[in-house]
């Protein structure tokens, strides 16, 4: 069995605390001392960072307690983490990368082919990047600067960022909570989503829960629902 497959077991068990967390951005106690290549390309470890130079094969970086570090012009099938931050340097390329408890950062001109997915973390597209997928997370923010995703972007407790020029395809969805006190918060508290100057997303705009909606005079969107978009001019909207 590949140790990729075993990624969505482990972040249950993450979720249900049955594996403790470590500081996202951090290295876990023992760090690289268990990390093991395999011949296919693969890279797993446990309790261990992992750091993919270019010019190694392309196989798999999966790890539970730990980073995943993908240098610039490196590739990998796969970056894999359930405690721990991933980072894709600029002009790699990924098939896909996922963890839990931890931020991704995908680098200038980087290309990720499938999803780009945590649950509690900041999601970072730089410029002229690209994610052929979804882009999601529960909680943390999301920030698209001059990039571009192929797949949607949806989250629940996180603000969403569309820097300029950058194009969303299949829309935006922010999902009602589990919880239902939610609602009964004050107006910061509610998510912060704005399209910037240029920028376009094509698809439906769907907020099942009351958000802050700020879109660019100069931004084209698709339909909104749950919503009223406040319309600004310049950079960046008034508050």
């Amino acid at each position: 069995m590949r140790t990729h497959s075993l990624i969505p077991l482990l972040a249950c068990l993450a979720l249900c605390g049955c594996i403790n967390y470590h500081d996202k951005d951090h290295e876990a106690p023992g760090a690289g001392q268990d990390t093991q290549q395999h011949d296919d390309g693969d890279t797993h470890s446990v309790n261990g960072s992992i750091h993919i130079a270019a010019g190694q094969p392309a196989g798999d970086a999966s790890t539970v307690n730990g980073s995943v570090r993908i240098d610039d012009g490196a590739q990998v099938e796969g970056g894999h983490s359930v405690n721990g931050g991933i980072s894709l340097g600029t002009n790699a390329t990924a098939g896909s990368l996922t963890t839990v408890n931890g931020g991704i950062d995908v680098g200038d001109g980087a290309t990720v082919h499938d999803a780009v997915t945590t649950v509690n973390g900041t999601l970072r597209l730089r410029p002229g990047s690209s994610v052929g997928g979804r882009l999601s997370n529960v909680n943390g923010t999301i920030i698209v600067a001059g990039a571009s995703v192929g797949g949607g972007i949806n989250t629940v407790n996180g603000n969403i960022d569309i820097g300029a020029n950058s194009h969303i395809k299949g829309g935006i969805t922010v999902h009602k909570p589990a919880t239902g006190f939610l609602h009964l918060w004050g107006d910061n508290d509610k998510p912060r989503v704005v399209v910037g100057p240029g920028a376009s997303v094509e698809g439906e705009l769907r907020f099942e829960r009351a958000v802050r909606l700020y879109v660019s005079d100069s931004a084209s969107i698709g339909p909104v629902t749950g919503a009223t978009a406040i319309r600004f001019s310049g950079d960046h909207p008034p508050d």
